[in-house]
């Protein structure tokens, strides 16, 4: 569900868009409107991941990049693994979890491999909402994720 500034920017939106604008405000209008924005953004807009699987994350570590790092880091990994079901690629924190965690110089793949695994590409509703140049080196933070239904963009329209 949409707040009510986040309706208000899709309003706008949709009104500074011809195309979009064009639709008349019906159920079946507002449903052309929300394929348009529920597909991916053009150009690409790449953003962080809020929820990678756990069990996604472990495929991505290189072999060798495990077995050289310390002790103390492997204990590290258990425990963010045994409290979290996921991670949230968007928070610098989580990020800088884990190039710390593979720091070393056999690490450096699996880093690379989890950077690629932490981003994607938005659809336009989330580009339009998140903040951020959303470039691949420089993704965006979103503030909301999703599908945007008939009826909210019904709602936005008034």
């Amino acid at each position: 569900m949409l707040t009510t500034e986040q309706r208000a920017a899709l309003s706008a939106d949709i009104a500074a868009d011809p195309t979009l604008s064009a639709y008349p405000n019906t159920s079946d209008g507002a449903y052309a409107i929300a394929q348009a924005y529920n597909a991916d953004a053009s150009p690409d807009f790449i953003v962080w991941k809020t929820a990678v699987p756990r069990n996604e994350v472990g495929k991505a570590f290189v072999a060798s990049a495990l077995a050289a790092i310390t002790a103390g880091n492997n204990d590290k990994l258990a425990n963010f693994a045994a409290w979290n079901e996921s991670v949230d690629a968007s928070r610098a924190d989580q990020r800088a979890f884990f190039d710390d965690i593979f720091s070393v110089a056999a690490g450096a793949s699996t880093r690379a491999a989890l950077l690629v695994l932490w981003k994607r590409k938005a659809t336009r509703a989330e580009k339009l909402f998140a903040t951020g140049t959303g470039s691949d080196a420089t993704p965006a933070t979103m503030t909301f994720e999703g599908s945007i239904d008939y009826q909210e963009v019904m709602e936005a329209r008034g």
